[in-house]
């Protein structure tokens, strides 16, 4: 698990990200419940807060939706999707790379398993 200082830091508040869109927040929170985006709330806030990196040209990325609908097949809640795909992998933990970038690098069915293996 993440510091808590640092956790979310690639995310983006739902009032910024509806004004970069060009849409109101009640579609953004329309996205997010209907399983088109992924958004975590750090502890004890009411705020949804949207990583970065499942945009691409500020539209989701092909993937997100499929992941989403993984994660919810496989119990898993928003806070242990974000550290399913954000953390590092492999059982040694060496070097950087995450499930987040093979997502960025197209690889969308391999994650989507390994969301389901949770």
């Amino acid at each position: 698990m993440r510091a808590a200082g640092i956790r979310y830091a690639d995310s983006l508040p739902a009032t910024w990200l509806a004004e970069r869109l060009a849409v109101g927040p009640a579609k953004i929170d329309a996205m997010r419940r209907v399983g088109e985006l992924i958004a975590v709330r750090k502890p004890g806030s009411i705020e949804w807060l949207y990583p970065a990196w499942q945009f691409d040209a500020w539209k989701p990325r092909r993937g997100v939706a499929r992941i989403v609908s993984a994660a919810r097949e496989a119990g898993l809640d928003e806070a242990r999707l974000y550290d399913l795909l954000t953390a590092p992998l492999g059982l040694r933990r060496v070097g950087r790379r995450r499930l987040v970038d093979l997502l960025l690098e197209g690889r969308e069915d391999e994650v989507v398993e390994a969301v389901r293996a949770g």
